[in-house]
């Protein structure tokens, strides 16, 4: 009797997992039968959004359902992340996370989020060198000019920040300790306010995402030094990189990816992984990248876990030997 419940047992246990492969596989087919809610951590107007929103409108198309951006920004990125986290593991819910709300806050500080727990990664979409700039009244003309005046006043020259964490922040840091410099680190509020200063001759100096600063170096307002690239971006060619300037391995590039919430069946995430597969090599969304300082990509989910792990225990050591902290 008891041999024959087991079997039973088991036979229902067997057909459930099949009944549920066979709902997988249905979902993915059918996905999206509804509108898709992307999920963007910083306010309007910025290099996320705008990413966002290009991208969107190119998923909306492929899919043939709408794409819905919606806007979940403050603490650096991370309320937005914890609103993604929350929502249920379906694939009708998607974030764009980059460097801050996805690696950095949580190595700095305590988030309602678990990057390992709460999300699935799906593929990295974007990279995009940061510019060292300064203003165009300074006397600096060359990155050696102001490693040498750097070298000669320890902590007379400071450089603008978009906050404990953000990427104008742990690359003034990289200089720092690459070049073995002692700077004044100054935060905003948000890269804009910092790049305004520096354009004023207020600050020495930003390592700046290109979006924010690009205006000013066409119009010859801000002088571009280095790019964190490890070799020569082909959006800003003729910027020399920071190791062609001395300095040796600063290396410190902007990023974006996409996730899932947890739980996602992986069938939901092979039909992302074909959509992007598709829509960032769109030539035309490719150009509109472009003209954000960043090129589109897309990548394995394999490839871009070993990114990831290789971006945490860079800045995991960074924020360690320089004993940064959240505010």
């Amino acid at each position: 009797m008891h041999l024959a419940s087991a079997r039973r047992a088991a036979w229902r246990l067997a057909w459930s997992l099949g009944l549920l492969g066979c709902l997988a596989v249905a979902q993915a087919q059918t996905f999206p039968a509804r509108p898709v809610h992307l999920v963007v951590t910083y306010p309007p107007g910025g290099s996320s959004d705008l990413m966002a929103r290009i991208m969107g409108d190119k998923l909306a198309a492929y899919w043939k359902q709408p794409v819905i951006i919606e806007s979940k920004p403050g603490a650096a990125g991370s309320i937005g992340m914890d609103y993604a986290a929350r929502q249920p593991g379906d694939g009708y819910t998607v974030v764009i996370g980059n460097l801050g709300p996805a690696l950095v806050n949580p190595i700095i500080q305590k988030v309602p989020y678990s990057m390992d727990k709460d999300f699935v990664p799906v593929s990295l979409i974007a990279t995009g060198a940061n510019i060292l700039v300064v203003p165009v009244a300074s006397p600096f003309k060359s990155l050696a000019d102001l490693l040498g005046a750097a070298r000669a006043k320890p902590g007379a020259l400071s450089f603008g920040t978009s906050g404990p964490g953000s990427m104008s922040h742990l690359a003034g840091e990289l200089l720092m300790r690459q070049a073995g410099l002692k700077l004044v680190g100054v935060p905003y509020k948000g890269g804009g306010l910092a790049v305004n200063d520096v354009v004023a001759g207020h600050l020495d100096m930003i390592i700046s995402d290109a979006l924010p600063v690009a205006q000013f170096i066409k119009a010859s307002r801000l002088r571009p030094l280095a790019i964190t690239s490890a070799k020569r971006s082909p959006l800003f060619p003729d910027i020399p990189t920071f190791a062609e300037g001395g300095v040796q391995g600063l290396v410190a590039d902007n990023w974006w990816g996409v996730y899932l919430p947890a739980g996602t069946p992986q069938a939901v995430v092979d039909n992302y992984q074909a959509a992007l597969a598709k829509i960032m090599a769109d030539p035309d969304l490719k150009e509109k990248f472009a003209g954000l300082g960043v090129e589109a990509m897309a990548t394995s989910q394999a490839d871009f876990r070993t990114f990831l792990a290789g971006e945490q225990a860079k800045y995991t050591k960074l924020v360690s030997d320089n004993g940064i902290k959240a505010e």
